[in-house]
């Protein structure tokens, strides 16, 4: 950084600048100016120590009141294990600790990458010392995670932790999900704390911010939702939680540190945006949870842990307040140059999240009203989430949703932002296609019926399901997603920033278009092998039980198909920007290689006598089912027999294509030789006509005529 940026941090943010050394204790006479500004800035910072020790407490307050009311402080069972007092006391503040650890990691590391301006292809100096302190933070994060296994270790086991063995301790983090979890959540944020001083380019602050948000989401994972029934929504609607709720508190927390009245009126701006879209985020993925967990409305009043849920939602309650003033009040008095009205009631938000966290970490201690596991539990709803379906019917297939949040969050979001896009353009007077909003709109429709119909219920017990829901997602519905053009519709809707040195959505969208990682996964050849290894590496190898036996992984492998297919697709018929598109004669080429790819893995499996994932199919595989070597054989030809419709509407696009193709060439080179006949001059084709006549006479090579003889 410069000489500079670091006379303008200091002037700035005089807390952090090395010039502000303390006061000597018998200091020079000063002006009345300067004794009035160093007691201002004395003033200010034990206001500003005064309310981090207001937030602080105020989380911790919450935190015992809540493990109180929810019964997490019970005394022991005479006979039983005990971890002792230290476990039970330290446990919840270290989680509260390690939550608030990550939430302001999370926040600095966004405000950073894209909330504040840059300095071309780096952050600004602000950026630059928000990085820094994430950095710092990340590393407490790590080793408070650490701390936070080894409490966890101590109360599962029911083991003082000066009797835990070391051995014990790894055993847990290597072997038992929780502690799994813990152990790649302290991995990642230490990978943070190191990548957070590797550089200052802008895109190395995004890339951070990103690992950072999947560092918050392994603990997710495990504890009562994913051992809750439904962990379609359970684990989902958790995940969602944490990351808005992250970003939210955190992004508020790292704009306090902005100094400068300018760029914090316009980071805050932005901010706000983001914050109403977190507060809706939380919400929403806050009340399924909380119906997950309770079971029935009654249980709001009628039990310990609603009346935290009760709790939790009068705070989100007092927080949507505080935003609604933020956008009417502080904000216009920012661009007045007050920020001071900010900052009272950035506190004072600050002071309701804390309890609001606090809460959440005593729910996660407290039983809830519908057990998360127990020895009596049906071992397939322990597996599946759900129990067994009975015998499929149509209406079955149809009338037995699986509400699965990650996927109907994606498809809300994505109709929602491609209407609004469409809306967009037709109010600035552009037109945009109906053809292309229907296909999207239609590929996001099947997306969600698919994978929250009665079909995805039996996709887990029945291969054949299973099959016929994967030929939907890599097939029907990429090619009605790329048929709706949505980065092209993105780029002519998205506005540029006022501030030509902020990155806005569409400005990273179009770095995200042409890198080179867009590129690579772009090129036909590396499609096709992604589209092909799919087929292949899923279902001859032990991949797919695995997947199977994980939400997460499950999630993963439905994903995939859509991506892979939508790669796939977009090189054979997509017209979004990206990397250049080959001739359609290769084209056509490609998309027999895949059909043929396609039809050779059909006959494969029909042939294949032995049971694909046995360990997962034998374990779910129903009563009223048919053998599974005779349903995997259906399944078989489901996915031979499914790619022949879909095969031919890419053709038929394929060769519409390449006609409009020759004849927009067509048209080009019949206006230039309109124009050669009007102006009098021989345009390209007139003299490769000319050449060509030339040769068919017979005089020999007509370029060496055009030579002068120089003998």
């Amino acid at each position: 950084m410069s000489d500079t940026d670091s006379r303008q941090l200091a002037a700035d943010d005089p807390g952090n600048a090395q010039t502000n050394v303390a006061a000597p204790a018998e200091p020079a006479p000063m002006s009345t100016g300067r004794s009035r500004s160093y007691t201002q800035r004395a003033g200010s910072a034990a206001f500003g120590w005064l309310t981090i020790v207001a937030i602080c407490a105020s989380g911790v307050a919450l935190l015992l009141l809540g493990l109180r009311v929810g019964g997490a402080l019970t005394a022991a069972i005479p006979g039983l294990p005990d971890a002792g007092p230290a476990t039970t006391w330290a446990l919840p503040v270290v989680r509260l600790i390690s939550d608030g650890l990550a939430t302001v990691t999370v926040g600095m590391l966004v405000t950073a990458a894209f909330l504040l301006p840059g300095d071309g292809r780096t952050v600004s100096p602000h950026g630059y010392l928000l990085l820094r302190r994430a950095s710092a933070a990340a590393l407490g994060w790590a080793a408070v995670a650490l701390s936070l296994m080894v409490l966890t270790v101590s109360d599962l086991l029911g083991q003082p932790l000066e009797t835990l063995k070391p051995a014990t301790v790894v055993s847990f983090a290597t072997t038992i999900s929780q502690g799994q979890s813990l152990m790649l959540q302290a991995g990642l944020a230490l990978t943070v704390a190191l990548l957070a001083r590797a550089g200052v380019s802008r895109g190395l602050a995004a890339t951070v911010t990103i690992l950072a948000l999947v560092a918050v989401l392994p603990p997710a994972f495990t504890g009562h939702s994913a051992g809750a029934g439904n962990h379609q929504i359970a684990v989902t609607s958790l995940a969602l939680h944490v990351l808005a709720a992250a970003v939210w508190i955190g992004g508020l927390v790292a704009l306090l540190m902005v100094r400068r009245t300018r760029l914090l009126a316009e980071a805050a701006v932005r901010y706000s945006r983001l914050a109403l879209g977190c507060f809706v985020a939380v919400t929403v993925s806050g009340l399924a949870n909380a119906a997950v967990r309770l079971g029935a409305i009654d249980q709001l009043w009628l039990s310990r842990y609603g009346w935290l849920v009760l709790g939790k939602l009068a705070a989100l309650l007092v927080l949507g307040v505080l935003g609604a003033a933020h956008r009417s009040r502080t904000l216009p008095a920012l661009r007045a140059g007050k920020p001071w009205a900010f900052g009272r009631l950035a506190a004072g938000e600050l002071t309701v999240f804390a309890a609001t966290v606090g809460l959440a970490v005593a729910l996660s201690r407290s039983p809830t009203p519908v057990p998360v596991s127990g020895i009596d539990a049906d071992p397939i709803t322990e597996l599946l989430g759900f129990p067994m379906p009975s015998a499929p019917t149509a209406g079955n297939l149809l009338g037995q949703p699986l509400p699965d949040m990650f996927f109907l969050t994606l498809c809300a979001v994505g109709i929602g932002g491609y209407l609004a896009g469409v809306r967009r353009m037709h109010a600035g007077g552009h037109r945009w296609p109906i053809a292309r909003t229907a296909s999207w709109v239609g590929g996001m429709l099947l997306l969600a019926a698919s994978t929250n119909l009665g079909v995805a219920r039996y996709a887990y017990v029945l291969f054949s399901a299973h099959m016929a829901q994967h030929m939907v997602l890599s097939m029907l519905v990429p090619i009605l997603l790329v048929g709706g053009a949505p980065v092209t519709l993105a780029l002519r809707a998205l506005r540029r920033p006022a501030d030509p040195q902020v990155r806005g959505a569409r400005e990273w969208l179009l770095i995200a278009v042409h890198s080179p990682v867009t590129k690579l996964l772009t090129h036909p050849l590396v499609a096709l092998g992604i589209y092909t290894a799919s087929l292949f590496g899923l279902y001859f190898s032990d991949l797919l039980g695995v997947l199977m036996r994980s939400h997460l992984g499950h999630l993963a492998m439905l994903t995939h198909f859509v991506v892979a297919g939508y790669l796939l697709f977009w090189v054979l018929i997509g017209v979004d920007p990206g990397r250049r598109r080959l001739p359609h004669p290769l084209l056509v080429v490609i998309h027999l290689a895949s059909m043929m790819a396609h039809g050779f893995f059909g006959l494969v499996l029909m042939q294949t006598t032995t049971v694909i994932a046995p360990d997962w199919y034998i374990a779910v595989h129903p009563a009223w089912a048919s053998p599974l070597l005779t349903d995997q054989k259906l399944g078989a030809g489901i996915a031979w027999a499914f790619g022949e419709l879909p095969a031919v509407v890419v053709m038929i696009v394929l060769i519409r294509q390449w006609i409009r193709v020759d004849q927009r060439e067509q048209a080009r080179l019949d206006r230039a030789a309109d124009r050669a006949d009007a102006t009098g001059e021989v345009d390209d084709l007139a003299r490769y006509n000319a050449f060509l006549a030339e040769a068919g006479r017979g005089d020999g090579d007509p370029r060496s005529k055009a030579r002068p003889d120089t003998h």
